[in-house]
């Protein structure tokens, strides 16, 4: 890890940041390799990389993902609005960035409630006036679907784009709720809506002890989060909605950028999504 940018110095850490506590922020940012993070987030990637060294490619498929979905959305929908939950800390090709490259007028809100993100996403509202940042909770629906600014900024009598990548798989909390968040967001979601999920997979295959090690790992570090769902369990939150195709696969194999030349490491079988329209 030799090669890690410098981590920030306990002198620049925000306001409301605890540099002593692991923030899924944070921890996201170690795993990209980026240089928003503290040694204890740092922890976080080498615990779970104890379970699987090619842990960090959680975080690579989640953002490949991540970029070719808001693509495809942005290109062929024409849908202008999109609201992202649990955006984390600014990276190579953010969602603004993708779908603004093609439409320069669509409109896209990031929610997120970690302080760095909040200091960060000042600097995204100065870039363009059609990002925009709101400090809420991804896991209260009915909070952020009456928040002001949202409100202002995301109109809910035309279809949007509603964003739920990496965020579901780190509620604390009933084995179950993470499907009724989403069934509480669907239902109030405009007809010929679109939704993007992405989430830790169980596979129920030969890959699944590395998943419920990487599980224990992330459930047992300083973050406390990071479960790993099975099939059934994933298209429980696509209550109501169409899949697109391919459907529910694994995050590589949802519309890959070029033809597979090496055959996929057991952390990429550990991670999946899909993206599902509104009737």
């Amino acid at each position: 890890m030799s090669d890690r940018p410098t981590a920030p110095s306990e002198r620049s850490v925000p306001v409301g940041v605890d540099p002593t506590r692991a923030s899924i922020a944070r921890v996201y940012d170690a795993f990209l390799n980026g240089k928003d993070n503290y040694e204890v987030d740092r922890e976080v990637l080498r615990a779970v990389q104890k379970a699987a060294p090619e842990a960090v490619d959680l975080a690579t498929e989640n953002r490949g993902f991540l970029i070719r979905a808001c693509r495809f959305l942005a290109a062929q929908t024409g849908i202008d609005q999109f609201l992202d939950c649990g955006s984390g800390l600014p990276t190579a090709e953010n969602v603004h960035q993708v779908v603004q490259r093609i439409n320069p007028d669509a409109t896209v809100v990031y929610v997120d409630n970690d302080p760095v993100v909040a200091a960060h996403g000042r600097a995204l509202l100065e870039e363009n006036e059609r990002t925009h940042l709101v400090t809420g909770d991804v896991f209260q629906p009915r909070d952020l679907l009456n928040d002001e600014m949202v409100r202002s900024q995301i109109d809910f009598t035309r279809p949007l784009v509603f964003l739920q990548l990496g965020t579901l798989h780190h509620f604390n909390g009933p084995r179950e709720r993470p499907a009724e968040i989403m069934r509480e967001y669907i239902d109030a979601l405009p007809s010929g809506s679109y939704v993007a999920i992405s989430h830790f997979y169980d596979p129920e295959n030969e890959f699944s002890p590395v998943a419920r090690k990487m599980e224990e790992m992330f459930l047992h570090s300083m973050m406390g989060s990071g479960t790993f769902r099975t099939r059934a369990e994933l298209l429980e939150l696509f209550y109501g909605l169409e899949l697109i195709e391919p459907g529910l696969v694994l995050c590589a194999d949802w519309w890959p950028d070029g033809p597979r030349l090496k055959e996929l490491n057991q952390v990429q079988e550990c991670i999946a999504g899909a993206v599902g329209r509104k009737p």
